[in-house]
């Protein structure tokens, strides 16, 4: 049965189907090929109760609060304010990139849309400043992946509705790792610009005053922050009414800002409609096929076969996350958690590591797979906002940052205490 799943996965990856459209094909076939039952009839009632969760509804808000963000012109003053900061450390401009994705993440929950957003106001200054244009895209599609790291992060929601996981103690173990990858990103360009000086393009210069006045930039996004975490946190609201209040919170700074228009709203709500419905198409599509595994006993056979191997827990530990590491260079990333989570935490907890951790690392696997070839969504974000020029040259430049990604994934192996330090401070 397992054989025949992975041989139908298979299949339809390389036909390129849509993934919410391989999932729930994938469960038709299961069902008809193996189930007693006709499990198709229950379809219905499973796109309604797998849709129905409250906590999902926090998912839409947090995309919308970041495309009010983008559209209301706020992430380019956020953009030039980060310039004016970080332009001189080796590498220049390409600091900003990565500063300016870590902050866009705090309003925002989607890696896509951070890629997207920021790439869009930073690609003209590659060839205005001469940087090196792989490290340069490498940089975006990388800084991109910060937006399901550091809290608000939509995909820490489907992981949390899919294990049974405090979200708000997701988000606060996010925080320490998000940081120190933000500045192992920035530790990256900086010793590649050492080791290649040609590849920092021509430095540029700002005065003290011209820093201190760029700072106003910088209060929208840290006010949507501090009204969408700091709600959270002081007890005043869920995570689905924090992202409520973040919406509101970017209207309000648009219009204080003289920049809410009808045309700002359609476009907001326009692209915010578009990415949910994705989001939502592969959330259903993943709840029937968990079902029809479940109703087949297929989740206690993967269970029982890596039980069965003999090794520990370490050892299960990095089996499970190759096993993630090559699932996603051909899956969707959300696809690939939604898909595999409700099989692989159950598990996770049995051998005795703790829910909260695993998603921090289940996030880290998941941005690795947003910059690895052949299905690495941001890489084709980049190159579709690119003016011409082959997608070997994001991929490239990516390469470095993903390697990145995989020495914080060991780090975070070694040291757990990094990402369960807040929560067990906090909550605990």
């Amino acid at each position: 049965m397992i054989a025949y799943l992975l041989a139908a996965l298979l299949v339809m990856i390389v036909l390129a189907l849509p993934i919410a459209i391989i999932m729930g094909l994938l469960g038709v076939l299961m069902d008809f090929q193996f189930s007693p039952i006709n499990l198709k009839l229950a379809m219905g009632q499973v796109a309604w109760n797998s849709s129905q969760k409250f906590e999902l509804l926090g998912v839409p808000l947090f995309i919308l609060t970041g495309e009010l963000f983008l559209r209301s012109g706020m992430a380019r003053d956020l953009y030039a304010c980060l310039r004016c900061w970080l332009s001189w450390l080796p590498g220049g401009v390409m600091h900003s990139n990565i500063g300016s994705c870590a902050v866009f993440a705090a309003t925002s929950g989607s890696s896509v849309a951070t890629a997207a957003s920021i790439g869009t106001v930073a690609l003209p200054e590659q060839k205005a400043h001469s940087y090196n244009e792989r490290l340069f895209l490498g940089s975006l599609a990388a800084g991109g992946t910060l937006g399901i790291l550091i809290p608000p992060s939509v995909n820490m929601i489907i992981y949390g509705v899919m294990s049974n996981t405090s979200i708000p103690q997701l988000y606060m173990a996010g925080l320490i790792p998000g940081a120190l990858l933000t500045i192992a990103f920035m530790a990256t360009i900086v010793l590649a610009c050492l080791i290649k000086p040609s590849w920092s393009g021509e430095r540029e210069h700002f005065t003290w005053p011209q820093r201190w006045a760029s700072l106003r930039y910088l209060i929208p996004a840290m006010l949507l922050f501090v009204i969408i975490i700091g709600s959270i946190y002081s007890g005043t609201a869920t995570v689905t009414e924090a992202a409520a209040l973040g919406v509101a919170g970017a209207m309000l700074l648009a219009a204080w800002r003289r920049r809410l228009s009808f045309r700002v709203l359609r476009l907001a709500l326009d692209g915010a409609l578009r990415t949910t419905t994705m989001v939502m198409f592969i959330v259903i599509g993943a709840f029937f096929l968990n079902f029809v595994m479940v109703s087949l006993g297929l989740t206690s056979q993967i269970t029982s076969l890596v039980t069965q191997t003999g090794l520990g827990p370490n050892e299960t530990m990095l089996l499970i996350i190759l096993m993630y590491i090559v699932l996603g260079c051909f899956m969707d990333a959300l696809a690939m958690v939604i898909m595999t989570i409700p099989i692989i935490a159950p598990l996770v907890v049995e051998l005795g590591y703790d829910p909260v951790w695993f998603g921090i690392i289940i996030v880290l696997v998941t941005e690795a797979s947003l910059i690895t070839p052949p299905v690495g969504i941001n890489l084709y974000v980049i190159q579709s906002i690119r003016e011409g020029g082959s997608i070997g040259d994001v991929i490239l430049g990516s390469l470095p940052f993903a390697l990145t990604i995989f020495c914080m994934i060991l780090v975070l192996l070694a040291w757990p205490h990094l990402a369960l330090y807040l929560p067990t401070l906090v909550y605990r």
